[in-house]
């Protein structure tokens, strides 16, 4: 079948085991059974991804949706995610997706696609890149790579919408063809981290983000900050000091807005003020860039030059309703935006 291949990024061990090097689980798998992420099979002691060209979802989104709001603005990237992840937060909005292992359920509700057919797809309605999103594109790893080959060689940008797990081993593979590194940060304590993902280990996280920022991709941050989970003054400081030290003061952060959902459908809602809070806290830490997100109309959806405070873009949802940059620059005073286009 054409959507199973040897997977990259495996050894083998002991008892025809094999150990998968992608993500920070690093999963013993024994011969017939399944990572966590459900779609990595030991197939006669060997490593198999069961879903290289199987797309659960397919569609051309403005980049804003990501979001990515200092990369490309107001383009339009096809994007498309597969299924299973690797971790199982408790409140995700994919689920259907994200939860699911590989099954007949999976092949009959996907479309099969060559690199070659999406490549032809990205060119028929003139996006600008290519973004794997909607579930954990690490799972997808040998797909993505190969995509993002050809998608380079043509001009086409490539963005990753990540939960950061991937190793460095992986990062490194795929570095030469990434651009952007879209990453939840989820929290900053392990206890909180774990609350919403059923694990530990965001040390793993940051430390690929950090390294994600020195290979030269492109890094724009999502916390979903959520009540009584991750939503402390003092975790969300010492997060906002972390950003500003290790990924600079121009990185754009985005605190988004919890709605209840699945496991937390009795959290109430984000209060806004909470948001605007946290926002002032990066801002005292010297961040420049802090979006109110999941809010509609929220005046700091919009970007401000950090050294005149002009408006520099105006966003209505994910729409751009005012562009004032030149060259990457402030059109008002020059001031460098650390936007890539």
């Amino acid at each position: 079948m054409d959507n199973i291949r040897e997977a990259l990024l495996y050894e083998k061990i002991e008892k025809n085991r094999v150990r998968c090097n992608l993500c920070f689980k690093k999963c013993i798998i024994k011969e017939n059974e399944h990572g966590f992420c459900g779609v990595r099979k030991n197939i006669d002691g060997k490593l198999y991804t069961e879903i290289y060209g199987l797309a659960s979802s397919v569609a051309m989104d403005p980049i804003e949706k990501k979001p990515l709001f200092h990369f490309f603005p107001g383009s339009k990237v096809l994007s498309l995610g597969t299924w299973g992840c690797n971790l199982r937060c408790a409140h995700c909005q994919n689920w259907e997706i994200s939860y699911e292992k590989y099954s007949d359920k999976i092949i009959d509700n996907s479309n099969f696609l060559s690199p070659e057919s999406l490549i032809d797809l990205a060119k028929k309605y003139n996006s600008k890149g290519i973004a794997f999103t909607y579930n954990e594109p690490t799972i997808w790893f040998e797909y993505t790579l190969d995509i993002f080959k050809i998608a380079k060689s043509i001009g086409l940008y490539t963005v990753y919408v990540t939960n950061g797990t991937i190793t460095s081993e992986g990062l490194h593979m795929i570095s030469p063809y990434l651009d952007a590194f879209r990453v939840d940060i989820k929290a900053f304590y392990e206890n909180s981290f774990k609350k919403i993902t059923g694990v530990k280990n965001i040390n793993s996280i940051l430390e690929r983000t950090i390294e994600a920022k020195r290979i030269g991709m492109h890094i724009e941050v999502v916390t979903n900050v959520i009540p009584t989970v991750n939503d402390s003054r003092k975790e969300m400081d010492e997060l906002s000091k972390w950003i500003f030290e290790n990924l600079g003061l121009k990185t754009p952060w985005h605190v988004t807005r919890f709605y209840p959902y699945q496991q937390f459908s009795y959290i109430e809602p984000t209060p806004i003020k909470t948001l605007e809070i946290i926002r002032d806290i990066g801002e005292s830490n010297g961040l420049k860039f802090i979006y109110v997100g999941n809010v509609f109309g929220h005046p700091y959806e919009n970007t401000y030059c950090p050294n005149c405070k002009s408006l520099v873009i105006k966003r209505e949802g994910y729409n751009i309703k005012e562009y004032n940059i030149i060259n990457r620059r402030c059109k008002f005073c020059g001031e460098d935006l650390n936007i890539v286009d």
